[in-house]
């Protein structure tokens, strides 16, 4: 059988954005608009670690012309403290997108150290960037699906930072042999276990910033020719069987000799939670709105899900969380939809978190398993709903709102992607935001990746 490596590294060096098929060029300029809202979303003072992250940042270094900004409010950095930054604000509220069989996010990492690589570098057209895009999540999600372990490792930071680095060589136009090495180097940076998701710990998002500065910092070690491990996904210290344990590589190889580009598999996140609360609050939503259903009609839920759905997300309410560990507590969330009729970003104020008929709620959910032990696997997922008044009402899903299977229209990205602006640090007025999605739209024709990292800076008043 074919090794994965090697057919992974091929593929990254020879794929062109000529190659990609129209229906894959939309997607990756889909991703990178969401991508993109969100990271200016997660610049905002909802998140109050943000400053500690850019002062942090500023301490490493600043950046000289050459360099990079941080989105939204522009602090000059050097290129890797950016792409940490950048990273952060993306992955810091858990409304970035997901790849759903990888359980991988594969914009966090990948979008903040490419168009951070790309102002560095200047002069990236927006079709190598939307080709190396697609050759970054290619590799983290082909990487991400060959895993067959429950997760020990944050496999997003890790799968992401693996494929930015890929991306990154085809933005410099690199051979073979630079990318190998570069690979090989960021392997041997990688960083980030599930520990801070057990505990709900915002080091989550900053797991994801410090994969983003580790692919800026092997390739440009890579760049200037320093060696590498050769064998660093299937060695037997390598990725595969070290990080993920068991493994199989079948999937991921047939993937690639039908030339099933990844980036068509990727799932908006429809609200700002952990993606394996959304089927559950997405079939909570459709019967509320069905039923008239609100927090006090409702005396008992049974949700029954796959394993990975109950460990991430099936965790107990705690009296004063923090809010990166609400977004990941199905009790909290599923009260929050029952009161607002949504989760949004304003859904973790200091209000609602102390609000005990949230509080008092917690203990009428019960998460149990169902019929499928794929460890990877998030749906299906099957909801019963017991009444006070005695009736029992049923709601399924074999696909999460948001999915290729149940994608969402223009008009919902665009909802999205306004409410993302309307949280941002500094206010994005109409032209701004009319000028940006226009550049977004049009991604193909942009001469420099610069002028959409202009859009993404407003000054401050």
């Amino acid at each position: 059988m074919p090794r994965l490596t090697e057919a992974l590294v091929a593929h990254a060096a020879d794929l062109r954005y000529g190659d990609l098929s129209p229906k894959a060029v939309a997607a990756v300029k889909t991703f990178i608009m969401d991508g993109v809202s969100v990271g200016i979303a997660g610049s905002g003072p909802q998140v109050p670690l943000n400053q500690t992250v850019r002062d942090a940042a500023q301490t490493l270094g600043s950046g000289s012309g050459n360099d990079a900004r941080v989105w939204v409010t522009g602090e000059r950095l050097h290129a890797s403290s950016a792409a940490m930054v950048n990273g952060f604000q993306i992955h810091n509220q858990e409304f970035d997108c997901v790849h759903m069989p990888a359980v991988v996010h594969p914009m966090a990492v990948v979008l903040s150290s490419l168009v951070t690589a790309a102002e560095q570098r200047g002069g990236v057209d927006g079709k190598r960037l939307i080709a190396a895009v697609a050759i970054a999540v290619d590799v983290a999600t082909l990487i991400g699906i060959s895993g067959r372990s429950p997760m020990r490792f944050f496999r997003p930071a890790m799968c992401g930072a693996l494929g930015a680095v890929a991306g990154i060589a085809h933005l410099h136009q690199a051979d073979e042999a630079t990318l190998h090495r570069a690979l090989g180097l960021t392997y041997s940076h990688l960083s980030g276990t599930m520990q801070a998701h057990v505990e709900g710990s915002p080091t989550l998002a900053l797991q994801i910033a410090f994969n983003a500065r580790a692919a800026i910092t092997a390739w440009t070690l890579a760049n200037h020719g320093f060696p590498a491990p050769h064998d660093w996904l299937e060695g037997p210290f390598g990725y595969l069987p070290l990080i993920e344990g068991a493994f199989d590589t079948r999937p991921a190889l047939a993937a690639l000799a039908a030339g099933d580009a990844q980036i068509e598999q990727v799932s908006h996140k429809v609200f700002p939670t952990g993606g394996a609360a959304h089927a559950c609050l997405d079939m909570l939503r459709e019967l509320g709105e069905r039923e008239g259903l609100r927090i006090g009609d409702v005396e008992r839920i049974v949700l029954r899900a796959p394993p990975l759905v109950r460990r991430l997300v099936s965790r107990p309410y705690k009296t004063g969380m923090e809010t990166s560990y609400a977004r990941l507590c199905l009790p909290y969330l599923t009260g929050t939809m029952l009161i607002e009729g949504r989760v949004g970003l304003d859904a973790y104020s200091g209000e609602a978190l102390a609000d005990p008929v949230r509080a008092q709620f917690a203990e009428r959910l019960h998460v149990e398993p169902n019929d499928c032990d794929d460890p990877n696997a998030l749906v299906p997922q099957s909801l019963v709903v017991t009444t006070t008044d005695g009736r029992e009402v049923h709601n399924h899903r074999n696909a999460a709102l948001g999915s290729p299977e149940r994608p969402l229209d223009r008009a919902k990205q665009l909802e999205k992607f306004h409410h993302c602006l309307d949280h941002a640090a500094r206010p994005f007025d109409p032209k701004r935001r009319a000028d940006l999605l226009t550049v977004l739209d049009r991604l193909e024709a942009l001469d420099d990746v610069r002028r959409l990292v202009d859009l993404l800076i407003v000054e401050a008043p």
